[in-house]
């Protein structure tokens, strides 16, 4: 297991490396021109020129990648030209709250998605099983920007329920993790439901049926742990599409979270920002992926012999 670790890890070296090339040259290629904004809209050109090379930008573009790379080797991802702090401080002082919003949106993820797929696979090719899996065709179809503004028109406009926007509170998350959450569940949903199908049918699930043990015992102790790893892996996956859909909720729920700084951090061409916010992503994500992957040998002991 400890090997099988290690090699993961020296796996990720490449993965983050071709992000961050591949990051690198996109936002160098976004029209605009970064030390304009910073020097501000009344700067002379000598002053926006002097802004240029300070900050580097008058440099061959593999001089300042080079720059960038050897930054990353001494723990420094770069400082913001917005706020000239550190990158990695902007972020750790959002992290909380996106962290505190995708965990909410992974938890009606998984609470909604393995529910209503139990739900729908106990009766299949009922109209409970056909319901379910129309609201679940409906919920995968709706963008989250689309369904966040939905329910700030509703539950926070004609049905005042909730706050409309601000991480201020608990409250204030509900409606972002249902917008985050929606799609996801929809997902797992059908998935659970597809494997639970598949694993139902086996010759061990009607031998327990057999012996007279109860539905839902089968249901919950059989047939669901034996289903669960193409559960868990979309669950791996879907945290890491959580964290990118935070980018979109956090902007229309107006959420001060590590997405909505990489919005302002891309309209504000703050190069640094969003390179830097982009390979901590990338790094969360390569990090939940590994421990999922280490999830399948707790529950299938067959893997990990």
């Amino acid at each position: 297991m400890f090997s099988y670790i290690i090699r993961r890890l020296l796996q990720m070296i490449p993965t983050l490396l071709g992000v961050l090339v591949l990051v690198f040259i996109l936002i160098h290629s976004i029209p605009g021109d970064p030390a304009s904004m910073v020097a501000g809209p009344e700067a002379t050109p000598v002053e926006v020129e002097n802004v240029r090379e300070r900050l580097g930008l008058n440099d061959p573009i593999y001089i300042q990648f080079s720059n960038y790379v050897s930054g990353l080797f001494q723990g420094d991802i770069g400082t913001s030209m917005r706020s000239d702090r550190p990158v990695l401080e902007e972020i750790m002082t959002r992290l909380p709250t996106t962290i505190t919003l995708t965990l909410m949106a992974v938890v009606m993820l998984v609470v909604v998605g393995l529910f209503a797929g139990i739900f729908s696979a106990t009766k299949p090719n009922s109209f409970r099983d056909n319901s379910t899996m129309m609201v679940a065709l409906f919920g995968i179809s709706m963008p989250v920007f689309w369904t966040g503004i939905l329910l700030i028109l509703v539950f926070s406009y004609y049905i005042p329920i909730f706050p409309s926007g601000g991480n201020e509170g608990f409250t204030h998350f509900i409606l972002p993790a249902i917008a985050l959450g929606l799609s996801s569940s929809a997902i797992l949903a059908r998935l659970t439901r597809s494997s639970l199908l598949e694993v139902v049918n086996q010759d061990y699930i009607r031998t327990a049926k057999a012996k007279g043990v109860k539905e839902r015992i089968v249901i919950y102790k059989h047939t669901l742990r034996n289903a669960l790893i193409p559960v868990i892996t979309i669950i791996g996956l879907e945290f890491g599409t959580l964290l990118g859909g935070a980018v979109l909720t956090e902007t229309v729920f107006s959420i001060n979270g590590v997405g909505r700084f990489l919005i302002q951090s891309i309209q504000f061409r703050d190069y640094p920002a969003i390179q830097g916010t982009v390979l901590f992503i990338a790094l969360v994500f390569v990090f939940v992926n590994l421990i999922v992957d280490l999830s399948y040998s707790i529950i299938d002991p067959r893997i990990r012999r």
